[in-house]
């Protein structure tokens, strides 16, 4: 997983436009291991192969695996009785299980083991009766799941205005969890007014941001302040990606844009500018990146420079179901 390593001078400046290109970035080893789920089990089962939402948040990687016979849906009761279904890597909460086996369905959990930690947390800490307050974004699917694990117990804290309106049966059996892919520097400061409120705050057992998400801000975060520019690339409903662009203006970049696609960047952002920086949210693969990186070249900035904070080597073992249909093919 590495430790941020570089400088704030992080490369020697070369004559003319340049790009400065973070690494890590990309795809993190729970979004890596949640799309080759979807992808072995269409090979072993055939299409449809029926997805409980996005299997991650990126439009190209849905748009991918729709073509290749991966049935998205929104809901449990939209797939066919008997058939297979994928849970995406944002998890689940366990009525949806519940429901499954109701209609049932043959299920491959692609939850993150990261997310999965969380879930066991909330759950350990709800045995425990304590008031869970959960940093994260109301609404987004891993905090539905994580709440669903302890809905008497959770509190969603949404940020740190939020903070005024929480309320605890006991403030001394009160610990804060957070969603894994939020930005490091808001969380710390959600948790700071939790803790100005209720002094006797636990922490997580271990940190619950996950590895990824802080080596992609970090890897921003000392590339920034060089550039005039910084694209991220990643959808918009991809919350680590969103805080990428997030981290690199609070980081000191110029400016900072949102791509889903190389044809999204507007030839305007680059007036005047020497030094572009280009990273890319967990769910993005490379390919997406190349093409920004060949757009750019067609506009002068040939040179490219790595920023390199930390050395990923995590590996996720895939989903039991998917490994044991593998083993018996072989």
């Amino acid at each position: 997983m590495g430790m941020p390593g570089a400088t704030l001078s992080v490369v020697a400046p070369v004559e003319g436009k340049r790009v400065l290109l973070a690494e890590p970035r990309g795809y993190c080893a729970g979004v890596d291991r949640a799309v080759e789920t979807v992808e072995r089990a269409l090979e072993k089962h055939g299409a449809p192969v029926y997805v409980r939402h996005e299997i991650v948040h990126n439009r190209y990687v849905v748009e991918t695996l729709a073509k290749a016979g991966a049935v998205f849906v929104e809901r449990t009761d939209e797939v066919p009785e008997g058939a297979i279904v994928v849970f995406s890597a944002h998890g689940v909460a366990p009525t949806v299980h519940v429901e499954a086996a109701e209609r049932n369905l043959t299920t491959i959990d692609a939850t993150c083991p990261l997310v999965t930690k969380v879930h066991n947390e909330a759950k350990r800490f709800a045995r425990d009766d304590y008031d869970i307050l959960l940093v994260g974004h109301e609404g987004h699917e891993e905090v539905v799941g994580t709440a669903g694990e302890a809905p008497d117990h959770v509190q969603v804290v949404d940020n740190p205005d939020a903070v005024d309106a929480v309320t605890v049966r006991d403030p001394n059996k009160v610990i804060w969890l957070s969603q894994t892919t939020l930005s490091v520097d808001e969380t710390m400061e959600t948790v700071r007014r939790l803790r100005e409120k209720f002094p006797t705050l636990q922490d997580p057992p271990s940190d619950d941001i996950c590895y990824a998400t802080q080596n992609r801000q970090v890897a921003v975060k000392v590339m920034a302040p060089e550039c005039e520019l910084v694209i991220v690339v990643g959808s918009r409903n991809s919350s680590n990606s969103v805080r990428l662009v997030e981290v690199a203006l609070g980081a000191g970049a110029g400016a900072a844009y949102l791509v889903d696609y190389a044809e999204d960047i507007d030839p305007s952002w680059l007036d005047g500018v020497t030094t572009v920086g280009v990273t890319s949210g967990a769910s993005v693969p490379e390919v997406l990146v190349r093409g920004v990186l060949e757009r750019l070249a067609e506009h002068g900035y040939g040179t490219v420079q790595p920023v390199t904070t930390a050395n990923e080597t995590l590996v996720f073992t895939l989903p039991k179901a998917i490994r044991a249909k593998r083993s018996t093919s072989n």
